[in-house]
């Protein structure tokens, strides 16, 4: 599908229908408008006063993850500066990273973020424990919300809630950090705990010897029968195989020059086809048998790597899958099964019905809570971390008589902070025009 065409169209659509509800005001106390966005909200937020009973405990919470956010940020700050240094270095060529509609995490559009049930309810449920957060953290500190809501440019894609400004502009410190920084630190918990049972569940899959074809040599016999990935042998010269060692058994008698006849599944389908043997490739193996031209998905090598991700250099490989999946798919194409439905799901003996599925679940709830709640710790207004940043800067320059400058400072802070992501993503393709 050509997103650039259909794009516009979609826009469009929506364009017309934000207009006719607006220009009529229709449902106007559901429907609202930030600038050309429309949002959904309801002021039934009474719910949230249940917390305040709890104070001691969120508000402890609370400065914990104020903490934690100030980690964090300076953590991801100094990420992207050793980035933009390396870019700077290096030259790279761009990737698809450097794609406008990747760097838009639009579910579909975005080539990493597939548009799967498992990656809606991952990313609503980022949403709403995020705002969720605010929310809460809003009463503990005294501060009412007036209403909370969905956005929808074009597809729901943020939340809201509307805090009193009045009470907000009145709330300073510590109080008014651990209100903006508790949309983040749910989402960190979230996604760690997330991640967490992921490698928990992971450690129950069982990996089978299934003969599943994962890829065909260019130029092999079984490329030039047509043999498709992501198939199953099932039968070779008619006898009936279960494992790869059945198939290398069979294969292991034969001469290049002879044919084989293979049964495949094929996506549900069965398939024949038949393959003239040749010669191993000289540096691939010293087999004087006939070579096929096959390689296999091997789950028992996966499920090392399964079993080495209770790290944070784990958690690392598990934000990172999704753009090295579709960039270096030889060498990461098997986490996919973590991601979508694949084949590949054949080759695990799993504990219960829609283990994938709740795997899926897991691994897109925690990446989403991890991207949203990192991202939005980064020191640059609106994001939380910089709203959090901004108020430090306040008390700080506040007690020293100089609260003037103030907007200067984290205005500074923030353009900075959007140089350096804009040149991560624009210079690639610059050094190469």
């Amino acid at each position: 599908m050509d997103w650039f065409l259909v794009l516009p169209v979609i826009i469009a659509c929506y364009a017309i229908l934000a207009y006719y509800i607006s220009s009529r005001r229709l449902w106007e106390d559901h429907i609202t408008f930030y600038g050309p966005i429309m949002a959904i909200k309801t002021d039934r937020v009474g719910f949230f006063d249940w917390f305040a009973r709890y104070r001691r405990f969120f508000r402890f919470y609370g400065t914990i993850g104020v903490a934690m956010v100030v980690v964090v940020s300076v953590m991801m700050t100094a990420m992207l500066i050793i980035s933009l240094q390396t870019t700077l270095v290096q030259k790279p060529a761009p990737t698809a990273v450097n794609e406008l509609r990747n760097v838009l995490a639009i579910p579909g559009l975005n080539d990493f973020i597939p548009l799967t049930i498992a990656v809606l309810i991952g990313l609503i449920i980022t949403m709403v424990v995020h705002e969720f957060g605010h929310a809460i953290l809003c009463r503990i500190e005294g501060i009412r919300v007036r209403a909370m809501g969905i956005l929808i440019p074009v597809i729901p894609i943020g939340a809201f809630v509307e805090p009193d400004e009045e009470d907000q502009e009145n709330t300073k410190g510590l109080a008014k950090m651990r209100m903006f920084g508790a949309g983040i630190t749910n989402n960190i918990v979230l996604g760690v705990c997330c991640f967490l049972l992921l490698i928990f569940l992971l450690g129950f899959a069982v990996p089978l010897a299934t003969p599943l074809v994962s890829g065909v040599y260019v130029g092999s016999p079984a490329y030039v029968a047509g043999l498709p990935p992501d198939s199953v042998i099932m039968e070779v010269n008619g006898i009936s195989i279960s494992t790869r060692d059945d198939v290398s058994k069979i294969l292991d008698k034969t001469r290049p020059g002879d044919t084989v006849t293979l049964l495949i599944d094929n996506k549900g389908t069965l398939e024949s086809h038949t393959l003239t043997l040749t010669s191993w490739p000289a540096g691939l193996s010293n087999k004087t048998s006939g070579f096929m031209g096959v390689s296999y998905y091997d789950a028992g090598q996966l499920k090392q790597i399964f079993n080495n991700l209770m790290s944070p250099i784990g958690f690392l490989v598990l934000l990172a899958a999704p753009i090295w999946v579709i960039l270096n798919p030889s060498q990461w194409g098997s986490f996919m099964i973590l991601m979508n439905d694949t084949a590949s799901s054949a080759m695990w003996n799993v504990p219960f019905p829609f283990y994938w599925l709740v795997i899926q679940l897991l691994f897109w709830c925690g990446w989403w809570n991890l991207v949203v709640g990192t991202f939005n710790a980064l020191p640059l207004v609106p994001l939380d971390g910089g709203y959090i940043m901004k108020e430090g800067v306040d008390r700080l320059l506040d007690k020293k008589g100089l609260i003037r400058y103030s907007g200067y400072v984290v205005a500074a802070v923030s353009y900075a902070m959007l140089v350096v992501i804009l040149s991560i993503f624009i210079l690639p393709k610059l050094f190469h025009l």
